[in-house]
């Protein structure tokens, strides 16, 4: 059974999340705080987090940034502050779904849902193997890895779901808005600059392993796309 942490500091809607959430077969936990949602997540090892923004001890943003220091469990930001800056921070540090106050629980249930389906992992090992372009890059898709000459990408999953999306379709332009999708998120101008702090982030991250590495092209006004030069 899928265990889900509610971490939200108003009983009122703490009980709709939690009725809507039980009602679906869900598994779920209740808490206030944000130091005392990362004590459960370490004993516990809840499979979601839906975590509200506004914490009466930490900001939901610093609880999200310490937890992805040793979970990449999936999480949805709940909170009154609907801007789109605070979207943009939510997703680039980590968040997969950002709803809005008030919301509806049958849309929060199916957000989760999707979430869920899209994280779920696959029971067999996907390689990449392509001898004409012999790219050195291999994805494990039971374990969300991805390794460069045998050396495993400390990926977050957003970046392993866009450089995988990237990988398998070589050499084909990417759109931000077909990497959102990728990533899970719907389409919207106002996420696309996560798009372009992931892809830095990627590069850098390949770099660590082959200073020389460059395979994420930039084609500006469209996306990106990769290419092994040779």
């Amino acid at each position: 059974m899928t265990k889900i942490l509610v971490v939200e500091d108003e009983k009122s809607i703490a009980d709709t999340i939690l009725f809507a959430l039980q009602q679906e077969g869900f598994e779920c936990d209740w808490v206030t705080l944000g130091t005392k949602a990362l004590e459960m997540q370490q004993s516990n090892a809840y499979d979601f987090w839906v975590l509200d923004v506004g914490l009466p001890d930490l900001n939901g943003f610093e609880v999200c940034k310490q937890l992805r220091k040793f979970s990449e469990i999936p999480v949805i930001f709940l909170t009154a502050r609907d801007n789109e800056i605070d979207r943009i921070v939510g997703l680039e540090i980590g968040a997969d779904d950002y709803i809005g106050k008030p919301f509806s629980p049958r849309e929060l249930v199916a957000r989760v849902k999707v979430i869920l389906k899209r994280v779920q992992p696959m029971d067999n090992k996907t390689i990449l193997e392509e001898p004409s372009l012999s790219t050195g890059f291999s994805i494990d898709e039971a374990c969300f890895a991805i390794t460069y000459d045998n050396e495993r990408l400390s990926l977050t999953r957003h970046e392993y779901q866009i450089l995988s999306h990237l990988l398998n379709h070589p050499k084909q332009i990417l759109s931000r808005d077909q990497l959102l999708n990728a990533v899970g998120v719907s389409a919207d101008a106002s996420y696309e600059r996560t798009i372009d702090t992931h892809i830095k982030s990627i590069r850098a991250k390949l770099r660590n392993i082959d200073p020389e590495l460059d395979v994420i092209k930039t084609h500006r006004g469209f996306g990106y796309s990769f290419e092994l030069d040779h």
